[in-house]
């Protein structure tokens, strides 16, 4: 099958590995020393590593520059970019911008809404949602056109990436919404963290029997919890995240100073059962603000050393 792009997690899906990637969030300010000391942690342990775009509306360094430090350092960025912040005049000239300086996966957001961040009263643009901004970028890298149907004199051909939330209420329409992504021209997904594996399983045989699986990439989403108190945020106050009982009660059930441990310990479990189920093409690891742990889980979950493709 012909590569879509230049892409290192491309070839690594495509020759049929089971994919690991990782995560990175920007500093909140102009250090690019922060960006270059997370990255030593995801250099050689991750296939791609997710720079977040203004996570959780707070501001941060842009995703696309904190993207160019990561590839100065070793790294292949999966560029993301969310809806909230830009209209599609400004979205478009990014990922031209971004592809021309070596950018080559990109994962399209709508993005956390503006109240919940440090700026509340800021105007949102919402021009286009994620799956219109899906259709955008393959538009732009398939037919090169843009939105508006100029031409493009140099395609920016980028592995387009998509989320899912597996949890959301209703769970029943969850699998259609993968659905659109798949028609709108993802070609891979990745999953919001996963702690509810029943519901997962569930939501991926649908995924299967609906033949989605056949026709996208599925990176299952892991975050280790660091801590009970961790738990019981994500559990109460995360929209759209499923947090059993019974992981709070297995990190209760040990001593206070093996609970990041066995936070650890769930993560690589999950890896292993992600490994063997079918339609998981692999695993994307949100280690949020954990980066140094990294080495350590992908070590543990018998995920190194990453093919070279």
């Amino acid at each position: 099958m012909e590569l879509k792009s230049g892409s290192n997690l491309e070839k690594i899906l495509r020759a049929g590995h089971f994919a690991f990637t990782g995560e990175l969030g920007p500093p909140r300010g102009a250090n690019d020393a922060a960006v270059r000391e997370k990255a030593q942690f995801l250099k050689g342990n991750v296939d791609s590593v997710n720079i977040t775009d203004n996570q959780t509306a707070m501001v941060r360094m842009s995703s696309w520059a904190a993207s160019l430090i990561a590839l100065q350092e070793g790294l292949e960025p999966n560029y993301q970019m969310v809806c909230r912040d830009r209209n599609r005049l400004a979205m478009q000239s990014d990922v031209l911008g971004a592809y021309a300086l070596g950018i080559r996966n990109m994962l399209c957001l709508s993005g956390d809404h503006q109240q919940f961040g440090d700026h509340p009263r800021a105007k949102s643009a919402y021009d286009i949602d994620s799956v219109q901004l899906i259709q955008m970028i393959k538009k732009m890298r398939d037919d090169g056109k843009f939105q508006g149907d100029a031409d493009i004199d140099t395609p920016p051909k980028m592995f387009i990436g998509a989320a899912a939330n597996p949890f959301a209420d209703p769970f029943e329409w969850r699998v259609y919404r993968l659905a659109k992504k798949v028609k709108a021209g993802a070609d891979f997904i990745q999953t919001q963290c996963i702690y509810n594996m029943d519901k997962f399983r569930r939501w991926i045989q649908q995924a299967n029997d609906m033949g989605l699986t056949e026709k996208i990439y599925i990176l299952a989403g892991v975050t280790p919890m660091k801590s009970i108190g961790m738990a019981r945020y994500m559990k109460s106050k995360v929209p759209g995240m499923d947090v059993p009982d019974e992981i709070i009660k297995r990190l209760q059930g040990v001593d206070k100073k093996q609970v990041a441990a066995e936070g650890i310990r769930i993560a690589c479990e999950q890896i292993a059962e992600f490994k063997e189920m079918k339609g998981v093409a692999g695993v994307h690891l949100m280690a949020i603000e954990w980066e140094h742990k990294v080495p350590e889980i992908a070590e543990q979950a018998g995920m190194l050393p990453r093919p070279q493709v």
